[in-house]
Protein backbone atom coordinates (compact mmCIF):
# COMPACT_ATOMS: atom_id res chain seq x y z
CA UNK A 1 0.00 0.00 0.00
CA UNK A 2 2.49 2.34 0.85
CA UNK A 3 4.72 1.80 -2.69
CA UNK A 4 1.16 2.20 -4.32
CA UNK A 5 0.86 5.41 -2.40
CA UNK A 6 4.42 6.66 -3.08
CA UNK A 7 4.27 6.15 -6.96
CA UNK A 8 0.83 7.99 -7.00
CA UNK A 9 1.90 10.69 -4.95
CA UNK A 10 5.50 11.46 -7.26
CA UNK A 11 3.59 12.27 -10.36
CA UNK A 12 1.59 14.53 -8.87
CA UNK A 13 2.50 18.72 -10.09
CA UNK A 14 2.05 19.75 -6.68
CA UNK A 15 4.97 17.45 -5.18
CA UNK A 16 7.42 17.97 -8.13
CA UNK A 17 10.02 20.59 -7.80
CA UNK A 18 10.05 24.36 -8.44
CA UNK A 19 12.87 25.42 -10.78
CA UNK A 20 12.71 29.08 -9.91
CA UNK A 21 13.14 28.54 -6.09
CA UNK A 22 15.83 25.03 -5.76
CA UNK A 23 18.65 27.77 -4.72
CA UNK A 24 16.32 29.26 -2.31
CA UNK A 25 17.83 27.97 1.18
CA UNK A 26 21.04 30.09 0.09
CA UNK A 27 18.95 33.75 -0.09
CA UNK A 28 18.86 36.55 1.93
CA UNK A 29 15.65 36.88 3.56
CA UNK A 30 14.23 39.65 1.01
CA UNK A 31 15.65 37.35 -1.96
CA UNK A 32 13.42 34.64 -0.48
CA UNK A 33 10.51 37.20 0.00
CA UNK A 34 11.11 37.98 -3.92
CA UNK A 35 10.84 34.37 -4.91
CA UNK A 36 7.71 33.59 -2.89
CA UNK A 37 6.24 37.06 -4.43
CA UNK A 38 7.13 35.97 -7.74
CA UNK A 39 5.61 32.60 -7.84
CA UNK A 40 2.00 34.04 -6.38
CA UNK A 41 1.89 37.18 -8.98
CA UNK A 42 1.10 34.09 -11.73
CA UNK A 43 -1.85 33.06 -9.68
CA UNK A 44 -4.75 35.38 -10.57
CA UNK A 45 -4.16 34.53 -14.39
CA UNK A 46 -4.30 31.24 -13.88
CA UNK A 47 -7.60 31.61 -12.02
CA UNK A 48 -8.74 33.64 -14.69
CA UNK A 49 -8.47 30.65 -17.26
CA UNK A 50 -10.74 28.39 -14.99
CA UNK A 51 -13.46 31.14 -15.20
CA UNK A 52 -15.87 29.58 -17.32
CA UNK A 53 -15.75 26.77 -14.99
CA UNK A 54 -16.23 28.58 -11.96
CA UNK A 55 -19.69 30.17 -13.95
CA UNK A 56 -20.66 26.46 -13.92
CA UNK A 57 -19.99 25.72 -10.53
CA UNK A 58 -22.02 29.01 -9.56
CA UNK A 59 -24.69 28.17 -11.63
CA UNK A 60 -25.36 25.02 -10.05
CA UNK A 61 -24.61 26.43 -6.43
CA UNK A 62 -27.25 29.39 -7.11
CA UNK A 63 -30.02 26.41 -8.26
CA UNK A 64 -29.33 24.62 -5.30
CA UNK A 65 -30.06 27.51 -2.56
CA UNK A 66 -32.85 28.51 -4.51
CA UNK A 67 -34.56 25.03 -4.39
CA UNK A 68 -33.71 25.67 -0.28
CA UNK A 69 -30.44 23.26 -0.47
CA UNK A 70 -27.30 23.74 1.48
CA UNK A 71 -23.56 24.29 0.12
CA UNK A 72 -20.92 22.11 1.54
CA UNK A 73 -17.18 21.90 1.16
CA UNK A 74 -15.43 19.27 1.97
CA UNK A 75 -11.78 19.18 2.39
CA UNK A 76 -8.37 17.96 4.74
CA UNK A 77 -5.21 20.07 5.89
CA UNK A 78 -5.16 23.14 4.20
CA UNK A 79 -7.87 22.87 1.62
CA UNK A 80 -10.46 21.98 4.77
CA UNK A 81 -9.52 25.03 6.62
CA UNK A 82 -9.84 27.42 3.75
CA UNK A 83 -13.73 25.66 3.23
CA UNK A 84 -14.51 25.91 7.04
CA UNK A 85 -13.30 29.85 6.61
CA UNK A 86 -15.48 30.23 3.51
CA UNK A 87 -18.68 28.79 5.12
CA UNK A 88 -18.24 30.51 8.59
CA UNK A 89 -17.79 34.03 6.83
CA UNK A 90 -20.97 33.89 4.89
CA UNK A 91 -23.63 34.50 7.74
CA UNK A 92 -21.88 38.10 9.25
CA UNK A 93 -20.97 39.35 5.61
CA UNK A 94 -24.31 37.86 3.77
CA UNK A 95 -26.51 37.37 6.15
CA UNK A 96 -27.42 33.61 5.42
CA UNK A 97 -28.18 30.73 7.59
CA UNK A 98 -25.24 29.31 9.17
CA UNK A 99 -26.51 25.92 7.86
CA UNK A 100 -26.55 27.33 4.36
CA UNK A 101 -23.16 27.22 3.69
CA UNK A 102 -20.91 24.48 5.51
CA UNK A 103 -17.23 23.30 5.96
CA UNK A 104 -16.32 19.66 6.70
CA UNK A 105 -12.76 19.26 7.38
CA UNK A 106 -11.19 15.84 7.58
CA UNK A 107 -10.22 15.12 11.61
CA UNK A 108 -13.05 17.14 12.83
CA UNK A 109 -13.09 20.83 13.71
CA UNK A 110 -10.16 20.18 16.32
CA UNK A 111 -8.35 19.89 12.86
CA UNK A 112 -8.43 23.07 12.14
CA UNK A 113 -5.67 24.66 15.12
CA UNK A 114 -3.83 21.36 14.71
CA UNK A 115 -3.25 18.64 12.21
CA UNK A 116 -4.71 15.59 12.94
CA UNK A 117 -2.25 12.89 11.22
CA UNK A 118 -3.91 10.09 9.17
CA UNK A 119 -7.62 11.29 8.73
CA UNK A 120 -7.53 12.41 5.28
CA UNK A 121 -6.35 8.86 4.34
CA UNK A 122 -9.92 7.67 5.51
CA UNK A 123 -11.89 7.43 2.29
CA UNK A 124 -14.47 5.95 4.22
CA UNK A 125 -14.72 8.64 7.07
CA UNK A 126 -16.01 11.20 4.06
CA UNK A 127 -19.65 9.51 3.38
CA UNK A 128 -19.75 8.93 7.16
CA UNK A 129 -19.07 12.71 8.23
CA UNK A 130 -21.38 14.11 4.93
CA UNK A 131 -24.40 11.39 6.36
CA UNK A 132 -24.11 12.78 10.22
CA UNK A 133 -24.44 16.59 8.65
CA UNK A 134 -27.51 15.28 6.93
CA UNK A 135 -26.53 15.72 3.55
CA UNK A 136 -28.97 15.41 1.02
CA UNK A 137 -29.84 14.80 -2.86
CA UNK A 138 -31.16 18.66 -2.90
CA UNK A 139 -27.42 19.90 -1.34
CA UNK A 140 -24.18 20.45 -3.60
CA UNK A 141 -20.86 19.56 -2.52
CA UNK A 142 -18.12 21.17 -3.58
CA UNK A 143 -14.77 18.71 -2.62
CA UNK A 144 -11.13 20.46 -1.96
CA UNK A 145 -8.01 18.53 -2.55
CA UNK A 146 -4.85 19.94 -3.90
CA UNK A 147 -4.11 16.69 -4.90
CA UNK A 148 -7.01 15.99 -6.33
CA UNK A 149 -6.70 11.63 -4.55
CA UNK A 150 -7.60 12.99 -1.11
CA UNK A 151 -9.72 9.89 -0.14
CA UNK A 152 -11.56 11.22 2.45
CA UNK A 153 -12.64 14.24 0.18
CA UNK A 154 -13.27 11.32 -2.73
CA UNK A 155 -15.05 9.26 -0.37
CA UNK A 156 -17.08 12.69 0.24
CA UNK A 157 -17.82 13.06 -3.30
CA UNK A 158 -19.05 9.37 -3.99
CA UNK A 159 -21.53 9.71 -1.18
CA UNK A 160 -23.19 12.70 -2.59
CA UNK A 161 -23.07 11.20 -5.95
CA UNK A 162 -24.45 8.14 -4.51
CA UNK A 163 -27.16 10.09 -2.64
CA UNK A 164 -28.09 12.05 -6.12
CA UNK A 165 -26.95 15.39 -5.68
CA UNK A 166 -24.80 17.67 -7.46
CA UNK A 167 -20.79 17.55 -7.37
CA UNK A 168 -18.06 20.27 -7.84
CA UNK A 169 -14.16 19.34 -7.23
CA UNK A 170 -11.44 21.75 -6.99
CA UNK A 171 -7.93 20.83 -7.35
CA UNK A 172 -4.75 22.23 -8.42
CA UNK A 173 -3.99 19.40 -10.58
CA UNK A 174 -4.51 19.57 -14.27
CA UNK A 175 -8.13 18.54 -15.44
CA UNK A 176 -6.69 15.85 -17.62
CA UNK A 177 -5.83 14.22 -14.82
CA UNK A 178 -8.95 14.39 -13.40
CA UNK A 179 -10.07 11.01 -12.61
CA UNK A 180 -13.27 11.36 -10.51
CA UNK A 181 -16.63 11.79 -11.66
CA UNK A 182 -17.94 15.17 -10.97
CA UNK A 183 -20.48 17.89 -12.25
CA UNK A 184 -17.67 20.55 -12.06
CA UNK A 185 -14.26 20.24 -12.04
CA UNK A 186 -12.25 23.47 -11.30
CA UNK A 187 -8.69 22.81 -11.83
CA UNK A 188 -6.04 26.43 -11.72
CA UNK A 189 -2.66 24.27 -12.74
CA UNK A 190 -0.32 27.37 -10.16
CA UNK A 191 2.31 24.61 -10.77
CA UNK A 192 5.10 23.31 -8.42
CA UNK A 193 5.18 25.16 -4.82
CA UNK A 194 7.85 27.12 -3.92
CA UNK A 195 8.48 24.78 -1.09
CA UNK A 196 8.14 21.36 -2.74
CA UNK A 197 5.05 20.05 -1.83
CA UNK A 198 3.79 22.83 0.83
CA UNK A 199 0.19 22.97 -0.95
CA UNK A 200 -0.59 25.82 2.10
CA UNK A 201 1.33 28.02 -0.27
CA UNK A 202 0.54 28.67 -4.02
CA UNK A 203 -2.10 26.15 -4.44
CA UNK A 204 -4.13 27.65 -1.16
CA UNK A 205 -4.27 31.10 -2.24
CA UNK A 206 -5.65 29.90 -5.86
CA UNK A 207 -8.08 27.91 -3.78
CA UNK A 208 -9.42 31.11 -1.44
CA UNK A 209 -9.59 33.48 -4.59
CA UNK A 210 -11.80 30.59 -5.99
CA UNK A 211 -14.16 29.74 -2.81
CA UNK A 212 -14.43 34.12 -2.65
CA UNK A 213 -15.45 33.44 -6.13
CA UNK A 214 -18.15 31.35 -5.81
CA UNK A 215 -20.13 32.48 -2.72
CA UNK A 216 -19.64 36.21 -3.57
CA UNK A 217 -21.28 35.75 -7.06
CA UNK A 218 -23.57 33.00 -5.84
CA UNK A 219 -24.92 35.61 -3.06
CA UNK A 220 -25.07 38.45 -5.78
CA UNK A 221 -27.06 36.67 -7.89
CA UNK A 222 -29.53 35.74 -4.54
CA UNK A 223 -29.76 39.92 -3.99
CA UNK A 224 -27.49 40.03 -1.47
CA UNK A 225 -25.51 42.69 -2.88
CA UNK A 226 -27.40 46.45 -3.99
CA UNK A 227 -24.70 47.94 -6.19
CA UNK A 228 -21.69 46.88 -4.91
CA UNK A 229 -22.16 46.82 -1.28
CA UNK A 230 -23.94 44.64 1.35
CA UNK A 231 -27.00 44.52 2.58
CA UNK A 232 -28.01 41.56 4.40
CA UNK A 233 -26.05 42.55 7.07
CA UNK A 234 -27.57 41.25 10.63
CA UNK A 235 -26.74 43.92 12.93
CA UNK A 236 -24.61 41.46 15.44
CA UNK A 237 -21.62 43.73 16.30
CA UNK A 238 -20.69 47.22 17.34
CA UNK A 239 -18.51 47.26 13.48
CA UNK A 240 -21.68 45.77 11.67
CA UNK A 241 -24.11 48.26 13.10
CA UNK A 242 -22.11 51.06 12.04
CA UNK A 243 -21.41 49.98 8.54
CA UNK A 244 -25.38 49.28 8.51
CA UNK A 245 -25.69 52.92 8.68
CA UNK A 246 -23.05 54.13 6.44
CA UNK A 247 -24.56 51.72 3.59
CA UNK A 248 -27.79 53.48 4.29
CA UNK A 249 -25.95 56.96 4.20
CA UNK A 250 -24.52 56.12 0.94
CA UNK A 251 -26.95 54.76 -1.23
CA UNK A 252 -29.96 57.13 -0.16
CA UNK A 253 -28.05 59.78 0.86
CA UNK A 254 -29.99 60.42 4.31
CA UNK A 255 -27.48 61.83 7.28
CA UNK A 256 -26.65 59.33 10.36
CA UNK A 257 -29.19 60.18 12.23
CA UNK A 258 -32.21 59.25 9.62
CA UNK A 259 -30.26 56.40 9.33
CA UNK A 260 -30.49 55.51 12.26
CA UNK A 261 -33.49 56.10 12.51
CA UNK A 262 -34.86 54.12 9.77
CA UNK A 263 -32.97 51.33 10.26
CA UNK A 264 -35.17 50.83 13.99
CA UNK A 265 -37.68 50.77 11.89
CA UNK A 266 -36.64 48.49 9.43
CA UNK A 267 -35.87 45.85 12.66
CA UNK A 268 -31.97 46.46 11.47
CA UNK A 269 -32.54 45.34 8.00
CA UNK A 270 -30.46 47.55 5.79
CA UNK A 271 -32.52 46.27 3.04
CA UNK A 272 -35.80 46.88 4.42
CA UNK A 273 -34.78 50.65 5.50
CA UNK A 274 -33.06 50.87 1.62
CA UNK A 275 -36.43 50.14 -0.01
CA UNK A 276 -38.66 52.55 2.74
CA UNK A 277 -35.91 55.47 2.23
CA UNK A 278 -35.51 55.12 -1.89
CA UNK A 279 -39.46 53.92 -2.35
CA UNK A 280 -40.97 56.70 -0.02
CA UNK A 281 -42.97 53.38 1.95
CA UNK A 282 -43.55 51.77 5.55
CA UNK A 283 -42.28 49.11 6.61
CA UNK A 284 -44.91 46.74 5.72
CA UNK A 285 -44.84 47.76 1.90
CA UNK A 286 -40.91 47.58 2.08
CA UNK A 287 -41.16 43.96 2.73
CA UNK A 288 -44.08 43.11 0.01
CA UNK A 289 -41.82 44.91 -2.90
CA UNK A 290 -38.52 42.64 -0.88
CA UNK A 291 -40.55 39.26 -0.92
CA UNK A 292 -42.17 39.57 -4.85
CA UNK A 293 -39.08 41.19 -5.87
CA UNK A 294 -36.80 37.66 -4.73
CA UNK A 295 -35.18 39.96 -2.23
CA UNK A 296 -33.31 42.09 -5.20
CA UNK A 297 -33.81 46.13 -3.79
CA UNK A 298 -33.18 47.44 -7.44
CA UNK A 299 -36.68 45.84 -8.17
CA UNK A 300 -38.09 46.55 -5.00
CA UNK A 301 -37.26 49.87 -5.68
CA UNK A 302 -38.61 50.25 -9.10
CA UNK A 303 -40.79 47.66 -9.05
CA UNK A 304 -43.32 49.02 -6.90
Amino acid sequence: MGREIFDEIKDLITEKRNPATMGIDSKSTEEILTLINSEDQRIPEIVRSEIPYIASAVELVVATFKRGGRLFYVGAGTSGRLGVLDASECPPTFGTDPEMVQGMIAGGYGALVRAVEGAEDKREDGGKDLTEQGFTKDDILVGIAASRRTPYVIGAVEKARELGAMTIYLTTTPREEMNIPVDVAICPVVGPEVVMGSTRMKSGTAQKLILNMITTTAMIRLGKVYENMMVDLKMTSQKLKERSKRTVMIVTGADYDEAERVLKLAHGHVKTALVMILAGVDREEALRRLVKSGGFVRKAIEGG
